[in-house]
């Protein structure tokens, strides 16, 4: 198995990877496929049907206009946001979309984009069929996809198609499971961050991942600050306020003041203000990474900034060693168990998010590798049966603040592993796995459908 730390850490827009950015790399996907056949010019009209979790939290999330975004040739990395409302309101106003930029069709988001809240797709929760016809109203192409979280897309057919016994990547550490990782650097006495590092290197040259390493942290960091520049109100109706600036400015000024008494656990509120502002700004629909979904985007960077800020010989090689790492074992979570709320709950987005924090911190702290796996099992293991119930279907609440939270575990983790040998109980694996049958197990309500928990809870109060 070869998942890239580029496609783990993927540049988009929020508020979601698996309902935003998701559907509209699908769109921007019907869109090639048509000019491949020959067919983008003969399209007339162009009908999107939404299945599953995307159709019962999709007007929260901000799906349709993620699809007309597609449709119009957009892509969530080259996207700027401060332009998204102005290009949705043409659609809307003029009742045209330019398809891919070029080809003026009639479009009315009402008829064009369907939220079926029927059965779901057989293949994921979170599915789409998007149909294109020609001006006899026949159908030219016709396509199912499926948003699998973290921004990851496929289509049925290639869904259907995954092989677990398929040959390995060819990269000199191609590992499947933790237990094949630890094996891997035992054997080669090498790190896991320097094994992801050679995997990478085997595909692309090392100036060209050193400096995608940088663009990654640096849109993390910038996403951090511009999250406590920004005050105000977040959209979606629920009138939830912006909070990270003003903790900022509360905690800048008890550092200037007189008080002698700063309370050792201050320094979790910084960390727990860096992850609110991330996700802030994610659920404004700015600028975010995935890591390894939007839904969870706060707690990686949160935990590299405390990485950065208070621990001592912090640098930018260790900021690409906890990068690394992390993105190894958030490729084992994918692989074997799932990144998408909508299909094992939030335990596969913060859960997976803290475990790969705790294990870049690990590292970057001067972890073995045993003690590093062991610190993306602690935090694993403490976010098992967590449920995704977003309130409203917006990535608001309770999402911001578990993000907070997620980010505390992951140093707790981190801090726990440290202080053994690595030697523990539960294998990663193993936690993995349990994830991935909790989530079989879990109601769908409890899937960001917001039919259960928070999301109908809280309005009966």
């Amino acid at each position: 198995m070869f998942l890239s730390v580029f496609e783990m850490f993927k540049i988009g827009i929020g508020p979601s990877s698996s309902h935003t950015m998701g559907p509209m790399l699908a769109a921007n996907r019907f869109l090639q496929r048509l000019n491949l056949t020959g067919n983008l010019s003969s399209a007339k009209r162009v009908e999107t049907t939404l299945h599953g979790s995307l159709a019962f939290t999709g007007r929260g999330h901000g799906t349709a206009r993620a699809v007309i975004l597609g449709l119009l040739g957009e892509t969530p990395e080259a996207l700027d946001p401060e332009v998204i409302q102005e290009m949705t309101d043409n659609v809307a106003v003029n009742k045209v979309l330019n398809l891919d930029g070029r080809y003026r069709i009639p479009f009315r988001e009402e008829r064009d984009i369907v939220f079926d809240f029927g059965v779901a797709l057989p293949g994921h929760s979170n599915g789409m069929i998007i149909r294109g016809f020609d001006a006899s109203g026949d159908v030219i192409l016709e396509q199912t996809y499926y948003s699998i979280g973290g921004g990851f897309v496929v289509l049925a057919e290639e869904l259907a198609a995954r092989d677990d016994d398929k040959p390995l990547a060819d990269v000199p550490y191609s590992f499947r499971t933790a237990a094949e990782m630890l094996g891997m650097g035992e054997q080669s006495e090498k790190s896991i961050a320097a094994m992801k590092f050679a995997n990478e290197v085997a595909v692309k040259s090392k100036d060209i991942v050193v400096r995608d390493l940088d663009r990654i942290w640096s849109a993390m960091e910038s996403c951090i600050s511009r999250g406590l520049r920004k005050d105000g109100e977040l959209p979606g109706g629920l009138k939830v306020k912006r909070r990270a600036r003003k903790i900022r400015d509360s905690l800048v000024a008890e550092e200037q003041g007189s008080r002698n008494a700063r309370l050792e656990h201050t320094v979790m509120d910084w960390l727990s203000l860096y992850a609110l502002a991330v996700n802030e700004e994610n659920a404004a629909g700015g600028r975010v990474v995935t890591a390894p979904t939007n839904g969870a985007a706060g707690i990686i960077p949160a935990v590299i900034k405390y990485y950065q800020d208070f621990c001592p010989g912090a640098s930018k090689s260790g900021i690409h060693d906890f990068l690394l790492t992390a993105s190894a074992i958030g490729g084992l979570i994918k692989y074997n168990a799932s990144i998408s709320g909508a299909e094992v709950g939030c335990q596969g987005e913060v859960g997976a998010a803290s475990a790969m924090a705790a294990a870049g911190l690990a590292a970057v702290l001067g972890g073995t590798n045993a003690q590093i796996e062991n610190a993306a099992e602690i935090a694993l293991e403490h976010h098992l049966g967590m449920t995704c119930d977003p309130v409203g279907g917006l990535v608001q609440v309770p999402c911001i603040e578990r993000n907070a939270m997620g980010a505390v575990k992951a140093v707790n983790a981190a801090s726990l592993a440290l202080r053994g040998d690595g030697s523990h109980i539960v294998p990663l694996d193993t936690a993995i796995e349990t994830m991935r049958q909790t989530g079989m197990d879990m109601l769908s309500k409890y899937k960001e459908t917001s039919e259960g928990g928070l999301a109908v809870n809280l309005t009966a109060c």
